[in-house]
């Protein structure tokens, strides 16, 4: 165990130190303090009077049409929490890719990897290590980031929204399935390059899985089920976007099979890298 830990904590320190996850921290912070200070809401007996960023006041009938509801301090917090989750979840995870690819082709260079494999612990205790070090790293930073802001506003306008949580859940676990195709070609090709146009471009065609129903019946005979198996087999990151929205307004999620599917991508592109590194002749 206590191997497994040094691993875990090689990486996490490996992953800290790049500029790139330092920078990530400085922009949650003042994600966090722009929250805190830009952002004031006038409470008054549990009701919305007055809104003021950065130094601009508004009422909030000046906020909302006519034909709209009334701007509440509950959407007002809903609204915060949801353009937060989504930026850290598209933003967040972009960043955290491009920071962290170069990570496992560096731990299979000459003379690394046969220091690591010499001691006295397992190839896929290695592999595993590896992996959680990088997702502490990351899910730590979307704690940091999307919990503090969690904490910020149910202090400051006394409207919790627990559901809010669930989507650290998401960006972490997203995180995961899409460096899971960073490390497949990690271990097939050596190259941080192509990890990273694996990944974004999974990303890319996600966007245009996410209209398979009215992409999917304008197709033919051939082209139908490749493009079904396409949506069934691959990420449905940009569908899951949806799930961290409507779990950062705190309503339930009709479906979570575009985050389950994607997880079992993640899950099949991690064992084949897992077993591909244990049989490896380094």
């Amino acid at each position: 165990m206590r191997p497994l830990f040094g691993l875990v904590l090689i990486t996490f320190r490996e992953l800290w130190a790049r500029k790139i996850v330092l920078g990530l921290f400085i922009v949650s912070s003042l994600v966090l303090l722009a929250v805190t200070f830009a952002l004031n809401l006038d409470v008054v007996e549990g009701s919305l009077a007055g809104i003021r960023l950065f130094g601009q006041e508004a009422a909030p009938e000046d906020m909302s049409g006519e034909d709209a509801p009334p701007l509440t301090l509950s959407r007002v917090v809903v609204a915060v929490e949801s353009v937060v989750a989504g930026v850290a979840y598209w933003i967040g995870i972009l960043l955290a890719l491009f920071a962290s690819a170069s990570l496992f082709p560096d731990l299979q260079s000459d003379g690394r990897v046969e220091l690591l494999l010499s001691k006295p612990i397992g190839r896929l205790n290695v592999l595993l290590g590896h992996m959680l070090g990088v997702w502490s790293a990351i899910g730590i930073l979307a704690v940091y980031l999307l919990g503090g802001v969690w904490v910020i506003m149910s202090l400051k306008t006394g409207v919790w929204n627990p559901r809010f949580l669930f989507s650290l859940l998401l960006v972490v676990g997203m995180f995961a399935v899409m460096y899971a195709a960073v490390m497949l070609m990690g271990i097939w090709t050596e190259s941080t390059a192509l990890g990273l146009i694996v990944s974004y471009g999974l990303i890319f065609v996600s966007m245009v899985l996410a209209a398979a129903d009215q992409i999917g019946p304008t197709l033919g005979p051939v082209g139908r089920p490749v493009f079904w198996g396409l949506y069934h087999g691959l990420p449905n990151f940009t569908e899951v976007t949806q799930i961290v929205s409507t779990l950062a307004k705190g309503e339930s999620v009709s479906s979570w099979y575009p985050f389950v599917s994607s997880l079992l991508f993640g899950g099949a592109a991690y064992a084949v890298t897992g077993y591909w590194f244990v049989r490896r002749d380094f």
